[in-house]
């Protein structure tokens, strides 16, 4: 174990998050092992797109683990790729509030979105998937960050390869979920471009630019 003096807290958090991941195995043990071949297999989309409900008690106690270990990986990727900063509860409960947050009304905007351009069911099937595969790179976060805190494996290979991994998942969870809903897609098309123009890429050309003045 690295000698790290925030390390309890950190303890504290990943079982919190590992709890949130059993809860969810508790509550429908079969959809979670479906849940866990979701990569490159379209069945779970498939089966429980249809079963989505606003509030969904399996994702929420997935989302946990999201919000928990996402939260304390960019605290490490910050102070390994910006600058080294001293732990303070007050100060990363603040930026798990703000991950979660974020997460939260992007998604409730988005729903807003697909009401106003009356393309609710693709944007409810797009959703699902990006929620999906969201909170599967939660799982992967939580892997990383168990490497992070315990193991003298360099900060940086753990970082980067976590990273590299989270983007192909969500990739991949793209591709599938596009391959899946083609011809829903294809009836949407514009609005659906629009779509991914105001709510996926413009929001993080805009972080790009905040981090870039930030640094100026």
């Amino acid at each position: 174990m690295r000698n790290f003096i925030t390390y309890e807290w950190f303890t504290i958090f990943t079982i919190v998050g590992l709890l949130s991941i059993v809860a969810a195995k508790f509550v429908n043990t079969l959809r979670f092992n479906d849940f866990l071949y979701v990569i490159g297999n379209s069945k779970y989309l498939k089966i429980y797109t249809k079963d989505q409900k606003f509030i969904d008690q399996f994702d929420s106690f997935l989302f946990i683990n999201l919000a928990l270990s996402f939260s304390i990986f960019i605290y490490f990727a910050h102070s390994t790729f910006i600058s080294p900063i001293p732990f303070e509860l007050i100060a990363f409960l603040k930026l798990l509030f703000a991950v979660s947050t974020i997460i939260i009304i992007k998604t409730l905007i988005e729903r807003l979105i697909g009401s106003l351009f009356e393309i609710d069911s693709l944007i409810d099937h797009y959703l699902f998937q990006k929620t999906t595969f969201k909170n599967y790179s939660g799982i992967v976060f939580l892997i990383a960050n168990l490497f992070l805190l315990y193991t003298n494996i360099p900060l940086e290979i753990t970082l980067i390869s976590a990273f590299s991994l989270v983007c192909l998942i969500n990739v991949i969870g793209f591709l599938t979920s596009f391959k899946t809903y083609q011809k829903l897609i294809n009836l949407n098309f514009f609005y659906f471009l629009l779509y991914l123009c105001a709510l996926e890429i413009g929001p993080y050309i805009l972080l790009f630019k905040v981090i870039r003045e930030y640094n100026t």
